[in-house]
């Protein structure tokens, strides 16, 4: 029995996102796609004492239409220390900060020296997924043979990894040909992203659960993040 999920790479998720990987064999990084843009790809929420605001990697997409997320080029290197100034500036007060903060800023450290926006969202998702203890096989679709529409793109991928159950995120009720799956062998199940508890955040405003997962790091603590997801 494997359990795999194929889904394309985001800046600085948010727990979800982990709560995804963390329930699969293997997760494939579906890169090999074209790069949406005003998308979470290469941006993410945090939040401030003004409410939510987004953190955003600058990318080269004048004329550049049809390009994919792993051919998406990073426009202005200072991005990286902008972020973490952002960063800084809104959860230095946050209660785990201080554990966690220095660890952090290596990690941007690294990632600004990264061209490519996809090297950012992988060192990002890897190390995190280190930090919550995840174990979950990270695989990138390139390393893959991709053919067909949609559907077919994700049930190659399913077969050539072996999976048995592909796990899927809800919007992609929408296209995904489940009898397709069902005709190679193959179970699907939805993730279901209801039921996320509270926990106190920094600032005092309507509490957001759709925020980069640092603000649950910093808020409640590594030890602590596992409480507040659903995965673990």
């Amino acid at each position: 029995m494997k359990r795999v999920a194929i889904i394309q790479s985001n800046y600085i998720p948010w727990k979800g996102y982990f709560d995804l990987i963390n329930k699969v064999d293997e997760v494939i990084l579906y890169d090999s796609v074209q790069y949406t843009r005003r998308d979470w790809r290469n941006r993410n929420q945090i939040q401030t004492a003004n409410g939510p605001t987004w953190l955003s990697i600058p990318v080269l997409v004048k004329g550049k239409y049809f390009q994919k997320i792993n051919e998406t080029k990073i426009c202005d290197s200072r991005w990286a220390e902008k972020h973490w100034k952002s960063i800084y500036y809104n959860y230095s007060n946050a209660c785990f900060f201080e554990k966690t903060n220095s660890q952090f800023f290596e990690f941007y450290q690294v990632a600004k020296n990264f061209s490519h926006l996809s090297e950012i969202n992988h060192f990002f998702i890897k190390n995190i997924c280190e930090i919550l203890n995840i174990k979950t096989k990270i695989s990138f679709s390139m390393d893959y043979d991709l053919v067909g529409g949609k559907s077919e793109r994700l049930l190659n991928l399913c077969l050539q990894t072996k999976a048995t159950t592909y796990l899927s995120g809800p919007a992609a009720k929408s296209y995904l040909d489940e009898s397709l799956f069902q005709s190679n062998g193959i179970n699907i199940e939805w993730m279901d992203y209801n039921g996320y508890p509270l926990y106190k955040q920094i600032h005092s405003q309507p509490f957001v659960h759709a925020l980069s997962i640092i603000d649950l790091l910093f808020n409640v603590g590594v030890e602590n993040a596992p409480k507040y997801m659903l995965s673990f």
